[in-house]
């Protein structure tokens, strides 16, 4: 069993509901950062579009990704196109940088 990396583009306003909801999950960490930028989704009343995002990374357990990804997707959804975007991609491998030694699954 392996990991996948989950990437989550969400709506500024909508972080502190997903970071709540991936706390209650159990989720043991993640990065994120602030990003600007349009998809189906443009303001057309800001002079360059763009709309303020929270980017959330997560690596996990191949068999946890699709419940953290489903928990994301609810907690930042409001049913318009400014939402955001959500993306799962498999992990061949995985390394803490601190004492260079591969992640398991089992840990």
């Amino acid at each position: 069993m392996g990991f996948v990396a989950i990437t989550a583009t969400i709506h500024k306003l909508k972080f502190d509901d997903v970071e709540k909801r991936l706390q209650e999950l159990g989720v043991p960490g993640l990065s994120v950062s602030e990003t600007k930028g349009y998809g189906a989704y443009k303001n057309f009343y800001q002079h360059d579009w763009m709309g303020p995002y929270a980017r959330l990374q997560l690596y996990v357990p191949e068999a946890d990704g699709e419940r953290i990804a489903c928990a994301i997707l609810e907690a930042a959804h409001t049913g318009l196109d400014s939402d955001g975007i959500l993306a799962i991609t498999p992990v061949s491998r995985l390394y803490r940088i601190s004492d260079r030694e591969e992640v398991s699954a089992d840990e």
